[in-house]
């Protein structure tokens, strides 16, 4: 059913969480894992703070990703990308045929307007798949 699961993370305990979730999917159906991490234009005054801005966090974030689901037998890939992380998540998605995407319910991504701008709406809004949000 979903031969493709697309796991976007950041450094968010939501996206951690998340985790946990992903490995039952991909256990449970076999799933090919892509992880993918979007190394964010630093933006004055943003709320996510300059984290996901450095490629080299980015990258040290995947392989401990990579690590954790290697622990549980599970291959992952990577991809880094640079852009605007729900543009970014959803341009992947396409390449990569996912057939579903697994995110946190809020990640770094919230905008000072609140929910209804953050990255995980916004990746509903645009994916060309289905998305499951963890609470």
């Amino acid at each position: 059913m979903f031969k493709t699961v697309l796991f976007p993370i950041d450094q968010s305990r939501e996206a951690r969480e998340a985790a946990d979730v992903v490995v039952n999917i991909v256990q449970k159906y076999g799933s090919r894992l892509v992880l993918l991490s979007v190394v964010e234009e630093p933006v004055a005054d943003s709320p996510t703070g300059d984290a996901m801005s450095s490629p080299e966090v980015v990258a040290q974030l995947l392989e401990t990703a990579k690590s954790l689901f290697s622990g549980q037998g599970i291959p992952a890939e990577s991809i880094e990308r640079q852009g605007k992380p729900a543009f970014t998540i959803c341009d992947v998605a396409d390449e990569i045929g996912a057939d579903l995407i697994v995110m946190g319910c809020r990640g770094l991504g919230l905008t000072d307007e609140g929910a209804t701008e953050s990255v995980t709406t916004r990746v509903i809004n645009l994916s060309p798949c289905p998305v499951l949000v963890v609470p």
